[in-house]
């Protein structure tokens, strides 16, 4: 990519971009959609005080229909890598998730959302359905699933892309999610 600043701008620190290589241009084009989709998302979440990070803990909480430990949430994040620990204690912090012991093993901590976090997780699936249709207002069907599948293949076999498997809950050999296979 080469950048040309017009002559009459010569103090201007935009740029002209010229000769931009297709995969750069998707490279930029993926990190300016996630962009937008966090833009959005984070003004829909404002009204409840919640970051799109602690948002999508409480909806995978809520879509896993019973107690998580914290390990088990980090493993459906795509937003998170590594340990969502803090991510997590913020949220328990706020009275949204409840810690607990894990039948049969003392030693896991399971976290459940409390009446509070069952509230705030039910304005966050609004939110994302609001987000949703803007989606599907901006793409057709036909677009969408040639994006996923696209996207898919960009992910399929690393963290995020089994983030991503594990969420639609697709089963694999050894009980993880396998991204690549059809929810």
């Amino acid at each position: 990519m080469t950048c040309h600043v017009p002559q009459q701008k010569k103090h201007d620190v935009s740029c002209i971009l010229w000769d931009m290589d297709p995969t750069e241009e998707l490279r930029y084009l993926v990190l300016g959609a996630q962009r937008e989709g966090a833009r959005g998302l984070t003004e829909l979440l404002r009204p409840i005080g919640l970051t799109p990070a602690q948002a999508v803990v409480l909806a995978v909480v809520r879509d896993a229909g019973q107690p998580l430990t914290v390990r088990e949430i980090g493993e459906r994040l795509v937003c998170e890598g590594g340990s969502p620990s803090r991510l997590v204690g913020s949220i328990v912090d706020a009275g949204l998730l409840a810690r607990g012991e894990r039948e049969g093993d003392r030693r896991a901590v399971e976290l459940s959302l409390t009446p509070a976090g069952a509230k705030a997780a039910r304005t966050v699936g609004e939110a994302e359905r609001e987000l949703h249709a803007w989606l599907s207002s901006s793409l057709s069907e036909r677009e969408i699933a040639a994006a996923v599948s696209a996207l898919r293949k960009l992910v399929d076999g690393r963290q995020t892309g089994n983030a991503i498997a594990h969420r639609r809950g697709t089963p694999t050999r050894g009980g993880r999610a396998e991204a690549g296979s059809a929810p």
